[in-house]
C-alpha cells in the first residue's frame, strides 16, 4: 500500500483474516485487520473520547459497523451528538490508521481490545479505559498479583531503600509490578523487580516509536524480558503534558494496590492515588517525618484517609488478604523456600512458648529492630510457618 493510496481501496485490499503477524497473547481470536483498521481510525476521530466509542462499539457491534452507518443513524445512539461523529467519515482517518498497522505489524507489537478476555482485568472495569492498548515485551496479567509503586521523581536515598527493601520482601507472592518508568521511585521499582526476576510493566505517556526518558533506553531490554511496556498512544500521537495523566490513570487502573513511596505536596503520584481512588482500588502510603518536603504528599494521604499506612510489605498483605493459609499448600511452600534461617527460627520458638505476640512485643522480647522482625514475619508466612491474626498478631503453626 502506497501512502497515496485510496482510502477505499485500503479497505477494499483488506482480507478479513486473524491479525496473526503478532504476538497471539492480547488479541481477539477474530479480530480482521480490516476490523483493526476501523478501530485505529476510530481512536483518531477528533471530540470522540473513549466512553462515547464504547458506546458505539456496545451498540453497533463492530468499528466496521460505525463507519459503515449513516450519521443520521448514529445520532439516534443516546449520547452520540454531530460533533462527536461530525469527522467521522474523513478520508485521512484510513490512511492514518494504515500507517499505524504497518507500524505495529513492522515492530511486533501486541495489541490489547477492551472486550478482550485478556485484556488487563483491572482496566475492563474502568469507564474511562481506553479501547485499544499497545504493548510490547512478555506481558502475562493472568492470575497475578498485580502493584503499582509510583513516587517522587527526586527520590531519596531512604525511598530508594525502602522501595527496594519492599520489592525484596514481597518477592516471594511473584506480583506484577507496574510504574511509569520515571525518574525516581518509578525506575527504582522496575529495576529492582528485573533484578528479583519479576514481572515488571512500564507504562508510558507515548507511543512505542520513542522511550522517554531518553537516559533510560538502557533498561528497556531487561524490562522487556521481564514484562514489557504498555500505552494506550499510537506512535504518531503529539507527546504533551496531558498524556501523564491519561498515563496514570492506567498505572491506577490495571493494579490491585497502589503504593505511593515519597510525594511532595503536590505531583503526578498523588494524581495516580486519587484516581485509584475513584476506581476502588487499595492505596497505601509510606509515612514520612513531619517537615520532610518529600513525606508532605503521603502524610497527607494519610491524614485524609485516602491511602492505608505501609512501613513493611507485611502491611500490604495483610491489608491485601494475600494469606498463606491452605494447609494442602503448606508443604510445597516449606519445600519450595527450604529451612528456616536461625534468626526465624528464634523467631518462631519464641512464638510456640509464648502464644500470639504482636510485632512489637517481638522486636522488644528479642532485642532486635522492627523492620528486622517485620520482615521475617513476612518471610515465614509466605513460607506458611506463621499465620496472621486480627490486631496485627500473629502465631506459629
Amino acid at each position: 500500500m502506497s501512502i497515496g493510496e485510496s482510502p477505499h481501496k485500503i479497505i477494499n485490499n483488506i482480507k478479513c483474516r486473524n491479525f496473526g503477524s503478532t504476538p497471539h497473547h492480547f488479541l481477539r481470536p477474530m479480530l480482521s485487520d480490516k476490523e483493526l483498521l476501523h478501530l485505529l481510525a476510530l481512536q483518531r476521530v477528533p471530540n470522540l473520547g473513549h466512553v462515547s466509542a464504547k458506546k458505539l462499539l456496545h451498540t453497533l457491534g463492530s468499528a466496521t459497523a460505525i463507519f459503515e452507518e449513516k450519521k443520521s443513524n448514529l445520532m439516534k445512539i443516546d449520547g452520540i451528538g454531530e460533533l462527536k461523529i461530525r469527522d467521522l467519515h474523513l478520508d485521512p482517518l484510513l490512511t492514518q490508521a494504515q500507517r499505524e498497522l504497518h507500524f505495529i505489524r513492522q515492530q511486533g507489537i501486541s495489541v490489547h481490545y477492551f472486550t478482550d478476555p485478556l485484556y488487563p482485568n483491572g482496566l475492563k472495569h474502568c469507564h474511562d479505559s481506553p479501547i485499544l492498548l499497545y504493548s510490547k515485551g512478555n506481558i502475562d496479567l493472568q492470575h497475578k498479583k498485580i502493584i503499582s509503586i509510583v513516587g517522587t521523581r527526586n527520590a531519596s536515598s531512604h525511598g530508594i531503600a525502602f522501595c527496594e527493601q519492599l520489592l525484596e520482601e514481597l518477592a516471594p507472592l511473584d506480583p506484577v509490578i507496574v510504574s511509569g518508568f520515571a525518574y525516581g521511585i518509578d525506575i527504582t521499582a522496575q529495576k529492582k523487580a528485573t533484578q528479583l526476576g519479576l514481572q515488571t510493566i512500564g507504562c508510558l505517556a507515548h507511543g512505542l516509536d520513542r522511550i522517554y526518558p531518553r537516559v533510560h533506553a538502557k533498561y528497556c531490554s531487561r524490562i522487556e524480558a521481564h514484562g514489557g511496556f504498555m500505552t494506550e498512544f499510537r506512535s504518531d500521537a503529539a507527546f504533551e503534558r496531558t498524556n501523564f495523566i491519561k498515563r496514570n490513570r492506567i498505572i491506577a487502573g490495571i493494579c490491585q494496590a497502589l503504593v505511593v513511596i515519597e510525594s511532595g505536596e503536590k505531583g503526578g503520584s498523588l494524581v495516580t492515588a486519587d484516581i485509584a481512588n475513584s476506581y476502588h482500588r487499595e492505596v497505601f502510603a509510606v509515612p514520612g517525618r513531619p517537615g520532610d518536603p518529600m513525606s508532605v504528599g503521603c502524610n497527607n494521604l494519610l491524614k485524609t484517609h485516602m491511602a492505608q499506612p505501609i512501613t513493611t510489605a507485611a502491611d500490604l498483605i495483610y491489608m491485601m488478604g494475600w494469606k498463606v493459609t491452605s494447609e494442602s499448600s503448606r508443604g510445597q511452600q516449606m519445600a519450595l523456600f527450604g529451612e528456616l534461617s536461625a534468626e526465624a527460627t528464634s523467631l518462631r520458638d519464641h512464638l510456640l512458648k509464648h502464644g500470639k505476640s504482636s510485632l512489637d512485643d517481638i522486636a522488644i522480647a528479642l532485642a532486635w529492630p522492627t523492620h528486622r522482625v517485620a520482615s521475617l514475619l513476612l518471610d515465614m508466612e509466605l513460607k506458611g510457618r506463621i499465620r496472621p491474626l486480627p490486631g496485627k498478631q500473629f502465631e506459629a503453626i
